[in-house]
């Protein structure tokens, strides 16, 4: 069994944030997989799923996003998944809009939900990295990313997590390839180099 967690704050305030595409990515999931209904557990809402025989559980923290570990941490001790077992979507400022990066471990850049799982479950997790981009001004950032996306952003953020429902199972089977599979298709929809907002646009809404 798998249990594949997307970050994010609860709440229609903050559904189209750049901080809540770990969420956006569940529910594509959600979608593509016919995974059951969303259920309130483990203080986030979880829903059940399967890919070629492997059991999964979609997680969406619902305890904001700095405890996010306290959620995966419950839900990790009722079905018995160990942490390499645990994919982290989350949303990346280190790479550039639409990029998808996998890694295991390693720093947390001071992203809260990931600090969070680490103090409650450990470090060594795969992250599925979703690059947003960075708006060039550390003093930004925290406006950037519970901004929504924009509408010039929508067509990369909704073709990025189309793309990573489409590859699925290879995540489970082939993480390596599930990068390269994503990469790919975001290429041939003409998402190769998108650009970051601009630090202006980084402060409001659009």
């Amino acid at each position: 069994m798998f249990l594949l967690v997307g970050l994010g704050n609860p709440g229609s305030k903050y559904s189209g944030n750049r901080h809540n595409i770990g969420f956006m990515a569940m529910d594509a999931l959600h979608r593509r997989l016919n995974a059951g209904p969303w259920r309130a557990k483990f203080q986030g809402e979880a829903a059940e799923a399967s890919i070629g025989g492997e059991k999964l559980v979609l997680l969406k923290p619902q305890t904001f996003m700095n405890e996010s570990g306290r959620s995966v941490g419950a839900a990790m001790q009722f079905y018995k998944i160990p942490l390499d077992r645990v994919h982290v979507f989350h949303d990346e400022l280190d790479l550039p809009p639409g990029k998808l990066r996998l890694k295991v471990g390693g720093g947390n850049a001071g992203h809260n939900g990931l600090r969070s799982i680490t103090t409650h479950c450990g470090n060594n997790y795969p992250r599925v990295r979703l690059g947003i981009g960075h708006p060039g001004d550390k003093a930004l950032v925290h406006s950037y990313v519970l901004n929504d996306f924009g509408k010039a952003e929508q067509p990369w953020v909704e073709d990025l997590c189309d793309a990573m429902a489409d590859f699925a199972p290879e995540l489970i089977k082939n993480p390596a390839l599930f990068q390269t599979r994503v990469q790919e298709k975001m290429v041939a929809r003409g998402h190769g180099d998108v650009k970051p907002v601009t630090q202006g646009a980084a402060a409001k809404k659009d």
